[in-house]
């Protein structure tokens, strides 16, 4: 075999079946060889759009998702979904093909230093050199499942990956968790525990690695403690359990931020600031925080305990704690969770945002996956979506980039194909993706394309109207409301409807899931209640 078989049969040999990226000359010696090791290679419109699908296909699989780009622009391009999966902590090789060995260095049509670029959003950056290709990929492998999850980039010139292999496939390593803490650190926390009258957990993005998810809600059912997560966290306990309040530090926050007031200990499950910083909510009660990581704050924050380690033997420490006892009474818990729900939608007129959110939680099945984007209908599904199963809530949250809900929708769906798959996502988002929709309709994918279309980037322009800001630069003209122009049929050949009321977007939704091919659905809302709840 030549490297580049040797790199796909080392990939294929730790479990990747899905390469993302758009190919160039350069390129074309890997997609050969991943046509003949069985790894499929997945055309997207943007090698952002591959970053990103890769990030998910990582977060979905367990193993690290693959994005491919070729030099220069196209390495750029790809950055911006490595970058996606350095800080919301997922598994991915990055490789970029590059010119041969001889050129490098030199002022050459589109040649820049990929290591230069790629170092600081990765866990490492790698050169591919023959002789060492077999353990250069395993070590990629190792350092990219290794906690924190991350990045991994390759560089392969085209006259590396073309020359005869040197070695055969490596034995791949089992990656180690972290150290579990000492006996009496577990201990300790547990003692915290059971001191406190109102304790309350927070779950985390690092949970959502957890190699047995269940012991989280084993944990809030032994000890009964109130629990809310953050956004990528949601689902990892069902939100419709007695013990949820739901999600922090999204719409009516400040609803959230009241109750958590209220408790006298905050115990930080797998909690990484990379969504939002301890000290943006917890104010002066006390924290003991649970983590593969140690607490990362100002110094503002309460530390009263840290428990740092493999997260699932602390897990299982705490849960075999005798169980403790607090003040919370389930009435009070049930009364906030309806209180937080009912400030999330108000009585606004005309087809608001939430009447959409709450049309596409009804049609999609418990186990269904929703991918959405980033904008003011983040805040919006963050807090007022339940999560049913963890792994089915896509968002970016540390990297937060617009443009990630559609490719995230095409991954989980061919990491997951017999699951239901909705892609909800704002009319701005839209249009710097919408390409993928070619991706969707190419591969046969089954996705339901919900576009929140406002006519605005709705974030930015509640932003502007509260440091009263002129609206610049926010108006996508793209009509809303009842008298807006017609949709047209198709999107790159995918057929498009609008909706104008709840009752159409059901019907639309309805239809759309019972199809076996892509759909796009234009919900034309009214965003007025935005102004009162992002940010609030």
């Amino acid at each position: 075999m030549n490297n580049a078989e040797l790199i796909v049969a080392t990939l294929k040999a730790a479990g990747i079946g899905h390469g993302f990226g758009i190919p160039s000359g350069n390129v074309l010696p890997l997609i050969e060889a991943m046509q003949k090791g069985g790894i499929e290679f997945v055309l997207t419109a943007h090698e952002g759009s591959a970053g990103f699908a890769a990030d998910v296909m990582g977060r979905l699989t367990g193993r690290p998702g693959l994005g491919i780009a070729t030099l220069g622009p196209g390495a750029t391009n790809l950055a911006t979904g490595v970058g996606d999966a350095f800080l919301d902590r997922s598994p991915m090789i990055a490789i970029t093909c590059n010119l041969d060995r001889d050129q490098l260095g030199r002022r050459i049509q589109m040649l820049i230093d990929h290591h230069t670029l790629f170092r600081p959003i990765t866990k490492a950056s790698l050169a591919l050199r023959p002789g060492r290709i077999g353990e250069t990929v395993a070590a990629a492998i190792r350092i990219a499942l290794s906690e924190p999850q991350g990045p991994v980039h390759l560089d392969l010139p085209e006259d590396v990956a073309l020359a005869p292999a040197e070695e055969d496939v490596p034995g791949l390593d089992d990656v180690a968790a972290p150290d579990a803490p000492p006996a009496e650190e577990v201990a300790a926390a547990a003692a915290r525990i059971a001191m406190a009258k109102r304790p309350v957990a927070v779950i985390g993005t690092s949970a959502m690695r957890l190699g047995k998810p269940g012991l989280l809600r084993a944990f809030v059912e032994r000890h009964g403690l109130p629990f809310a997560s953050t956004t990528m966290a949601k689902g990892m306990i069902d939100e419709d359990h007695p013990l949820s309040i739901g999600c922090i530090e999204r719409a009516c926050r400040q609803v959230q931020r009241r109750f958590l007031a209220g408790a006298d200990l905050i115990v930080g499950l797998g909690y990484d600031p990379i969504e939002v910083e301890y000290e943006a909510w917890i104010g002066a009660t006390p924290l003991l925080h649970v983590d593969i990581e140690a607490a990362d704050t100002d110094g503002s924050v309460d530390i009263v305990h840290q428990t740092v380690g493999d997260l699932d033997a602390i897990l299982e420490g705490l849960v075999g704690a005798a169980p403790a006892s607090n003040d919370w009474a389930m009435a009070e818990i049930a009364a906030h969770r309806d209180a937080f729900q009912a400030s999330l939608r108000p009585d606004a007129p005309g087809f608001a945002p939430h009447r959409a959110i709450d049309v596409v939680r009804r049609a999609l099945p418990a186990d269904g996956i929703l991918s959405f984007d980033v904008g003011a209908h983040t805040h919006q599904i963050a807090s007022q979506w339940t999560a049913h199963e963890q792994r089915s809530f896509l968002i970016t949250n540390g990297w937060s980039s617009m443009g990630f809900g559609l490719p995230a929708a095409i991954a989980a769906k061919l990491a997951e194909p017999d699951r239901p798959t909705v892609c909800l996502i704002g009319d701005g988002c839209f249009q710097m993706t919408c390409g993928e929709l070619a991706t969707a309709r190419r591969m046969g994918l089954a996705i339901p394309v919900v576009v929140l279309n406002d006519g605005w980037l709705g974030l930015i322009k509640v932003k502007q109207m509260r440091r009263q800001y002129a609206h610049v630069g926010t108006a996508l003209g793209t009509a809303s409301g009842p008298e807006a122009g017609s949709v047209p049929e198709h999107y790159f050949g995918v057929k498009a409807v609008g909706a104008h009321t709840p009752e159409a977007l059901g019907e639309a939704l309805e239809d759309a899931l019972a199809s076996a091919e892509p759909r796009v659905i234009e919900a034309f809302v009214d965003p007025a209640h935005y102004d009162d709840t992002v940010f609030d």
